[in-house]
């Protein structure tokens, strides 16, 4: 059966939330086309100055939101979802949607994928590009296929820079909501010893386990699949969390048990209108060592007090 892709434009100062409200339609990532800021984020990424033709002449005030739904979806439901969203907003926009085969929404939108820097250490390449510069940064190559996480996000994002404060040499590690594998991928990469991914997607769980034997960690990294940390047990050093802030209130209820006195617990994912939500349902025991916050997206580090 094929797939719905929907196209969400806005204006170019809109992208940013209306990527918001498109993220919360779909368990999987979605990408922009936002050529407002081409010039800089080429020389940036590539070092170059000079730009293909049919990029220069794209559109530079308004972006594009793609979003494909999966035949067990309901495409109606999440148009009226985005709709409503930014009607509420009080954004103008249009939306249009399509079909495609399973191989286009896989395919499609790789070319607007670019190889990025995160942090200080880390540079996300996607496999099917060449043209980067590392200089010096340890090189995370990725396949996420239609997993979420891809490093562009800001919630991916936030939690990748807070692995790389707080991983340590040895560390033992679980992902929940494990997505494609990134942060588990970079854990390892990092120095962790070893890592394990949970999710309730099972095709997240695949992309993970091809994205770590990609880097070469797939030794030490374990995917799951399951509902929040329900088939884990034990005690991990380092506990991330990139998921939806009703998901992180849920996983409150049990985070405990696989904590010891000097886990590292990294939650992200989390929109700032619903950080007070996430704070009461933490449980007592832990608090707030540490914060991170792009463009109202907020990332918390908690441990046992």
């Amino acid at each position: 059966m094929d797939w719905t892709e929907i196209i969400v434009t806005v204006s170019a100062k809109d992208v940013e939330t209306a990527g918001n409200i498109a993220q919360m339609t779909v368990p999987y990532g979605i990408y922009i086309e936002d050529y407002s800021s081409l010039e800089a984020e080429v020389l940036e990424i590539a070092n170059i100055d000079l730009i293909d033709e049919e990029l220069l002449q794209k559109d530079r005030e308004h972006g594009k939101i793609h979003i494909y739904i999966s035949p067990e979806e309901n495409p109606a439901e999440a148009i009226s979802y985005i709709k409503e969203r930014l009607d509420t907003e009080g954004i103008e926009h249009e939306v249009s949607s399509d079909s495609c085969d399973v191989e286009s929404c896989l395919t499609s939108w790789k070319k607007y994928f670019n190889p990025i820097n995160v942090g200080e250490k880390l540079l996300i390449r996607p496999v099917w590009r060449d043209d980067y510069n590392a200089e010096g940064r340890i090189v995370l190559n990725l396949e996420p296929g239609l997993a979420f996480g891809t490093g562009t996000h800001e919630t991916t994002r936030l939690c990748l820079e807070a692995l790389e404060k707080y991983i340590k040499k040895g560390n033992k590690m679980l992902d929940v909501g494990c997505g494609s594998g990134i942060l588990s991928v970079a854990a390892l990469l990092l120095g962790a010893e070893s890592a394990e991914g949970i999710d309730i997607d099972e095709m997240a769980v695949k992309a993970s386990r091809e994205n770590a034997k990609l880097n070469q960690v797939d030794d030490r990294y374990t995917g799951i699949k399951g509902n929040l940390a329900d088939k884990v047990e034990g005690t991990y050093d380092v506990i991330t969390a990139n998921i939806v802030a009703d998901a992180i209130i849920l996983l409150s209820e049990d985070i405990e048990k696989h904590m010891d006195e000097n886990t590292i617990y990294i939650m992200s994912g989390i929109i700032d209108t619903r950080l007070d939500d996430v704070l009461v349902a933490l449980p007592e025991s832990l608090e707030i060592i540490d914060k991170y916050e792009e463009k109202g997206w907020l990332c918390l580090v908690a441990k046992k007090k």
